[in-house]
This record gives C-alpha cells, structure tokens and sequence, in this order.
C-alpha cells in the first residue's frame, strides 16, 4: 500500500524522484525555462510556487526554507530573493509557472513540455470587465438610442395631439 507517499513514482525510488524533482526546481531557477517530460513538469510545480511564495514573504524563515528545498544553494537562493523583492511576482497571487506541450519525444514517445516561469504582469479584472462592457456598449447605445427615439416619437405625437386639442379648443371659443 502506498500510504503517505503521496505524488507521481516518475519511475524512480523515492530518493531518486527527490533529488531528481530539486534538481529540476534548481534548473528552472538558474535558467528561467527547461524542457522536460510533462509528468516531471507537473510535479515540480506545487514546489516552484511554494519557493516563490517563501520569497515573498522574505522572513528569514522562509529563506532557510528555501535553502533546504533547493538543496543549500545560498545563492540561487539569494537571487530568487532578490528578484522577488524588486517585484517580479509582486502583483500575481499564484500560478507562478507556465507549462507548454511540444508533443511527443522521439524515442520513447514520452510527452515532452517547456516549463517557463511566468513573468508578464497580471491583466486585472476590472480591466477585463472594462473590455467586455467596451465591447457591449455598442449595441447597448444603439438599443438605447433606439428606445429614446421611440419614447420621443411618442412624446412629439402626444403634444402634437394636445396642440391641435388646442387649437380646436380655441377654434371654439372663438365661435
């Protein structure tokens, strides 16, 4: 039974997919982008994100746990710290990786993907909505352009009606 083993086996010991899972979180730091198998990729995420979170916290703490997770490497360490706290991540609330499919590897027809930290800024929601109602304004003017067209319609009919009551009213008493 595979009680408290939690995670993908990746075809290894545990040993194996350790070192094997620091050492890709460790490539993906010092180079920004690596190419892997697309279980690996999958695996080393939730790890990534937790790094990065460490990092913007920033305690000391966190930077002890970062040291003991990418395997007492105090500079690669030092620098993720660094570019956190310039505000590389500093506006994104998670989903600190992007994962690409490329297809399948030649050999052994294993599902290959680039794996990139994300570093574009987050489009806000108010933004999106701003968008979104910028697109349905449009047909909203024009719905209600058409609506005050017909209620002014009806409002010019209705005082030309009370013009010429009017006028037939004056028309008698001047009888």
């Amino acid at each position: 039974m595979r009680h408290y083993k939690k995670g993908r086996k990746l075809g290894t010991d545990a040993a194996h997919t350790k070192a094997m899972k620091r050492s890709l979180v460790q490539a993906l730091f010092l180079n920004d982008r690596i190419k892997t198998i697309e279980s690996r990729a999958k695996e080393i995420r939730p790890d990534v994100d937790r790094i990065i979170t460490w990092a913007k916290k920033g305690d000391l703490h966190s930077r002890r746990l970062a040291i003991a997770a990418l395997g007492n490497d105090k500079e690669l360490v030092r620098e993720i710290f660094e570019k956190v706290a310039q505000g590389m991540f500093a506006d994104r609330q998670g989903g600190y990786t992007r994962i690409l499919k490329l297809g399948p590897r030649k050999g052994d027809n294993a599902p290959m993907v680039i794996m990139e930290l994300v570093t574009e800024p987050v489009a806000k929601k108010e933004e999106k909505v701003e968008e979104k109602a910028a697109k349905a304004a449009p047909k909203k003017v024009e719905k209600a352009v058409e609506e005050t067209e017909a209620a002014d319609e009806a409002k010019a009919e209705e005082v030309a009606e009370e013009a010429v009551e009017a006028a037939e009213e004056t028309e008698e008493k001047a009888e």
